[in-house]
């Protein structure tokens, strides 16, 4: 079952509670999903850091991720886990607003499945969406949701 520690890199315990998303703060697309995200999520439930940050690197370090490959994922950290990949993506779909948490539906498909076309996507991101050259710059209603 998916969100126990067993899982591996999958899911790893961390301290506190808080709903992360961890996201490569030079990627266009990762910026996309930010934006994305942040308006859907009314409640203000999600905080973000990029990978990064020093808060980014600190809790990639705490679960385990830190390294060169950590940089080529998406990381969600929520209630003590940290998910990676399609499972950290999916499971951000759950605090958003609308229909969007129907797609942790997907979760259902084993993650051997579903890796493969998020590394598909996520090897490609740069080339298709391109780097950026200076960090995202957010709302000012909305910093308060980013740390450092």
């Amino acid at each position: 079952m998916e969100g126990t520690a067993m899982e591996g890199e999958e899911a790893m315990k961390e301290k506190g509670g808080e709903a992360i998303v961890l996201y490569d703060g030079e990627c266009n697309l990762c910026a996309a999903v930010v934006r994305f995200t942040i308006v859907r999520n009314r409640k203000g439930t999600l905080r973000y850091a990029a990978l990064q940050s020093e808060t980014g690197s600190r809790l990639l370090r705490e679960h385990a991720l830190s390294g060169a490959a950590s940089l080529d994922t998406f990381v969600f950290v929520e209630g003590g886990t940290a998910y990676v990949r399609s499972g950290g993506a999916l499971r951000l779909a759950r605090h958003l607003d609308g229909g969007w948490p129907l797609l942790a539906a997907l979760l259902a498909i084993p993650r051997f499945v579903r890796d493969p076309i998020y590394s598909f996507v996520a090897r490609n991101r740069y080339r298709w969406f391109g780097k950026r050259e200076q960090c995202l710059l957010m709302r000012p209603e909305y910093r308060e949701r980013f740390y450092d």
